[in-house]
């Protein structure tokens, strides 16, 4: 998908700093509203159809659904990645332009399935989208801590100046997550995306991880799309999409009750 290519520039706040074009600063206090969004790629397969869903400030949001469900391209457009073809996107019902479209990125921190590690130092790392003077200290331990992260950290002779070496090799795959997690809490985003951080994760590791998330619920807006679903149980509500629709929605154990599909779903992960 479209991310995987611009994460890295996305994640660059640098990219993102506000130009002749970001006009209005936007405020988000209420809600994010996506309506009646259709989306297709260049060959005009619909991958979304008619997407109508609303997430407000300070819940936690699950986005479920098999392969090829949308669930990836629908975090495209709300991350200002992809337009879509019809419908809209408002934040406390001001619409997403192109003349606030930065200020929104601005407040967005996204955590992929993959994190990009720099052979450098754990503290580079996290403070990724900083120059090397600018780098604030405080900050970093802050987000560790948040990230569930400090603790192994002080645990380490070099503590946050220890290298991570090539692609984080001397880190576990918990611990390079949870890295990511912090890096995108650096800017201290409004809302946090989680595009299924967990799901290469063993289960003791994606336990910790989810902690980590968990302890930011009803301090940030954060929108998880999910490999297992035990990973969203905890969310405020859950959007199940199938075949670019959402098929329901709900609590986790409305949806258990209320939909096949999803209790399906549920049983084979």
């Amino acid at each position: 998908p479209i991310i995987n290519v611009l994460a890295a520039d996305f994640r660059d706040d640098r990219q993102i700093q506000p130009s002749v074009d970001d006009k209005t600063e936007l405020i988000f206090k209420e809600k994010i509203n996506l309506e009646k969004i259709h989306f297709s790629y260049d060959d005009g397969q619909p991958v979304l159809s008619g997407i109508n869903l609303c997430i407000e400030c300070n819940t936690t949001v699950g986005l479920v659904g098999s392969t090829g469900s949308g669930k990836t391209t629908l975090v495209d457009i709300i991350l200002g990645l992809l337009d879509p073809k019809k419908g809209s996107i408002t934040v406390d019902s001001i619409k997403i332009n192109q003349n606030n479209s930065k200020s929104w990125q601005r407040k967005l921190g996204y955590v992929p399935q993959s994190i990009f590690l720099l052979d450098d130092t754990i503290k580079r790392n996290i403070a990724f989208s900083a120059s090397g003077n600018q780098i604030n200290n405080e900050r970093i331990i802050e987000v560790a801590k948040m990230a569930n992260l400090h603790q192994y950290i002080t645990t380490l002779s070099d503590g946050y100046n220890s290298k991570v070496g090539e692609r984080g090799v001397r880190l576990s795959g918990g611990q390079i997550q949870r890295i990511g997690i912090a890096r995108a809490l650096y800017n201290n985003p409004e809302v946090l995306i989680l595009d299924e951080a967990t799901s290469a994760l063993d289960g003791v590791t994606e336990n910790a991880v989810m902690d980590a998330i968990h302890n930011l619920s009803n301090k940030k807006t954060i929108i998880m799309i999910a490999h297992r679903l035990s990973t969203i149980k905890e969310c405020d509500v859950i959007y199940f999409l199938d075949k670019g629709k959402i098929a329901d929605s709900g609590s986790y154990n409305e949806l258990i009750k209320s939909n096949q599909k999803f209790k399906e779903m549920s049983n084979m992960l």
